[in-house]
């Protein structure tokens, strides 16, 4: 049992009772602990850590402030005299009536306050790993002792991350499933395979118009270019406007309604490992640029790198589903009015896209999607995260918390992914068009053939000019703002329901 006081200690006490600490830690009595004379010391003094081996060495790695591998007694001291001055701040926030202790309700308004979702049976499970004496209440003593080798800086999102970690780990050191810090990886797969689900279905017409426009090819873009040149201003628009609407008029008459979710069955299945893959890529991106910097806060890491992250995260995801994607683009340019539907269909175009090539039908275009993914991706969630911490951190300082105490509005989250999803989506749209016409080309409604990424490009601006690049950007925007912003709030508040950081 760690010695108990009343409050915080003076310095004197302090200094006394970090001694007689570091003296039952230091079962060799070497003056100092290395990794393994740590183990020993917290399993001596029975602490919850005792076979959380990552977690000791994060403490470790933050306590040794010399890096020689080892804790001495003034790094002991000094780290955790200032952590015990950063509980004593966290205890007296939740300690709302000031009587110097908590209780089960204070808690669990602490942990709404901070966005955590927490079910009644946890809460008491949490609240019991704390009060030692089991009166009731949380005494500022028992709190510090918990908490007192946390290797994060102190939040009620990192206090209950520490606490998942703590209550979870076997006397073999393996993570039971149901460690939440530990399945934080899995939490962000499935809160981003959710948002991507639900977003995509909300917008499958836009994306099923805006393939049609890609695998279609003429003079539409340039005699729109003309027209608007000689100032003929409602020819132009009439130009523009008008594959558009022929776009839908042909697709209605391809099979009505299901006609524009064509395709959109694959896409779910494309899209949920696609979006889980591309978040959580980027939450551990994010966690190794952490480690390469040297910051222990993911939120802290430069804006290259939170960008960086972002372009990694499209990248692992778009390799993945590729020949998904590629089935999925093929199908709905292969939908004919009278045609075959559903199941028979995906059948039929797939057994064609291996006839044309085999499996290598089904990664034509992946150099074009990869070098176009990497800066979508990077602008797009780097974008996100950028605006996201900003705000989170003016807003902090104006309500005198921490950022991760602080809730986004929903409404900010939907404009910031409106924005960077946009404006990530227009600067590569060129890439994606050349890409999809190399997936979908020898179809019914794109029968034209590419030996490969030139090729595709020289036919496509000689036929259609530089306009042609962009054909179908406008249903496209249609279907990523609302996509984007749908994803975004479906992903933050997936993983505040979730608890996740």
């Amino acid at each position: 049992m760690l010695p108990q006081s009343t409050g915080p200690d003076s310095e004197r006490a302090s200094e006394e009772r970090l001694a007689s600490l570091f003296k039952k830690l230091d079962t060799r009595n070497e003056g100092h602990l290395d990794l393994e004379g740590f183990r020993r010391g917290l399993r001596r003094i029975n602490h919850p850590l005792k076979d959380a081996d990552h977690l000791i060495h994060d403490i470790l790695t933050a306590v040794d402030t010399s890096k020689d591998g080892l804790i001495q007694f003034s790094e002991f001291r000094s780290f955790f005299a200032s952590a015990e001055r950063e509980l004593w701040r966290i205890f007296r926030s939740v300690d709302v009536d000031g009587n110097g202790r908590i209780d089960k309700a204070e808690l669990r308004s602490s942990l709404d306050r901070a966005g955590i979702v927490v079910d009644p049976g946890r809460l008491e499970e949490f609240f019991g790993s704390i009060d030692k004496n089991n009166d009731g209440e949380i005494s500022f003593e028992e709190w510090r002792d918990f908490l007192m080798f946390m290797p994060q800086g102190a939040s009620m999102k990192t206090i209950y991350s520490y606490y998942l970690s703590t209550v979870n780990v076997n006397p073999e050191g393996d993570v039971n499933l149901s460690d939440g810090l530990n399945m934080q990886g899995l939490g962000y797969f499935f809160a981003g395979g959710f948002a991507g689900v639900l977003s995509r279905t909300a917008t499958a017409p836009f994306d099923r118009i805006k393939v049609y426009l890609m695998a279609q090819t003429g003079k539409a873009p340039q005699q729109a270019l003309e027209a608007a040149i000689r100032g003929q201003a409602a020819a132009a628009t009439t130009k523009v406007a008008g594959p558009f609407k022929e776009a839908v008029l042909t697709l209605w008459r391809a099979g009505g309604i299901p006609s524009f979710f064509a395709g959109n069955g694959l896409n779910v299945v494309k899209v949920l490992p696609e979006s889980a893959i591309r978040f959580g890529s980027f939450e551990a991106a994010k966690r190794a640029m952490a480690r390469l910097e040297g910051v222990e806060d993911v939120s802290q890491i430069s804006q290259l790198s939170r960008f960086c992250a972002g372009g990694i995260g499209g990248v692992v995801s778009q390799f993945s589903i590729y020949p998904i994607d590629t089935l999925k683009f093929r199908m709905q340019c292969e939908m004919i009015g009278g045609g075959s539907r559903g199941n028979k269909l995906i059948v039929e175009t797939l057994k064609k896209t291996w006839m044309n090539g085999g499996i290598h039908s089904f990664y034509r275009g992946l150099p074009l999607a990869l070098i176009g993914i990497f800066p979508y991706s990077a602008i797009d969630l780097g974008t996100f995260e950028l605006v996201k911490q900003t705000y989170l951190k003016r807003r902090a300082e104006k309500m005198k918390c921490k950022p991760e105490d602080v809730l986004m509005p929903q409404w900010l989250i939907l404009g910031i992914g409106a924005t960077s999803g946009s404006f990530g989506a227009s600067i590569v749209y060129p890439i994606n068009l050349l890409r999809t016409r190399l997936q979908a080309q020898g179809t019914t409604h794109h029968p034209q053939t590419y030996t490969g990424m030139v090729d595709v490009t020289v036919k496509t601006y000689r036929a259609e000019g530089i306009r042609g690049m962009f054909r179908g950007l406008t249903p496209n925007l249609m279907k990523v703002i609302p996509a984007v912003s749908i994803s975004y709030l479906a992903y933050e508040n997936t993983k505040r329901a979730m608890g996740l950081p």
